[in-house]
């Protein structure tokens, strides 16, 4: 089984794993950097990794077109439950947690950073996902900065790792060139990068750096474009 993923710009990615459309983080109609719509995006399933607003983006809306369910802590579920998601729509997990789902398994690992939602309540603790498609196992670390249990995550064996890059509010290029000395992965995806002129960076500048330093491959995608592996 193949699976493509597509960078949408910021840090929203759509995934398309066998018969299954998938969402990280569709922050699309407010988005200056995304090549597509909230209309125009195909979902059946939805993760978030925490509740601020350029990450929750447009979920509501694209989940009541589209039926797909959503997965995010406890604290986003209740929240989304609030806000008029059915509960059989909600898949709530915890950092550390993992479940199997139709598209594959999902494990929900800790991220380093805030989490509050569009209308200022509570979000919970960020997280990133391990996602296993097929026989590709895929980290996305989310809003994060370094931090050591990196180099535990690297034991699963990633063959791709999605890492923020933008500096002020997450990691950096260098944090980032450590993270994936201890993470391992077979390809990295910067992301969170060049949607707004304080998280500008040079992702070819970067790439040639993680290829000097580590035994990973970059891939540098502009939004709309894809990789598979």
């Amino acid at each position: 089984m193949t699976t493509e993923i597509t960078w949408l710009g910021h840090s929203c990615f759509a995934i398309r794993t066998g018969k299954f459309d998938l969402l990280i983080d569709p922050f699309l109609n407010d988005s200056p950097t995304a090549p597509v719509k909230a209309a125009e995006v195909a979902a059946d399933f939805i993760l978030l990794t925490h509740g601020h607003f350029d990450h929750v983006g447009d979920t509501l809306e694209i989940a009541a077109r589209t039926g797909a369910k959503i997965v995010a802590n406890f604290e986003i579920a209740e929240w989304l439950k609030g806000q008029g998601v059915a509960e059989d729509k909600v898949v709530a997990m915890n950092s550390g947690g993992a479940v199997d789902l139709a598209f594959g398994h999902v494990k929900m690992t800790m991220a380093h950073h805030s989490s509050s939602l569009p209308d200022g309540s509570y979000g919970g603790l960020a997280a990133g996902f391990i996602l296993l498609l097929g026989n590709s196992r895929v980290y996305f670390s989310g809003d994060t900065s370094l931090f050591l249990d990196m180099k535990l995550y690297g034991l699963e064996r990633l063959d791709l790792a999605v890492l923020p890059i933008g500096d002020g509010f997450t990691m950096g290029p260098e944090d980032s060139v450590e993270a994936v000395k201890m993470l391992n992965p077979r390809q990295v995806l910067p992301c969170h990068y060049g949607t707004w002129a304080p998280i500008d960076q040079d992702a070819a500048a970067w790439a040639d750096r993680i290829r000097s330093h580590t035994a990973a491959e970059p891939e540098v995608l502009l939004p709309g474009e894809k990789i598979t592996i």
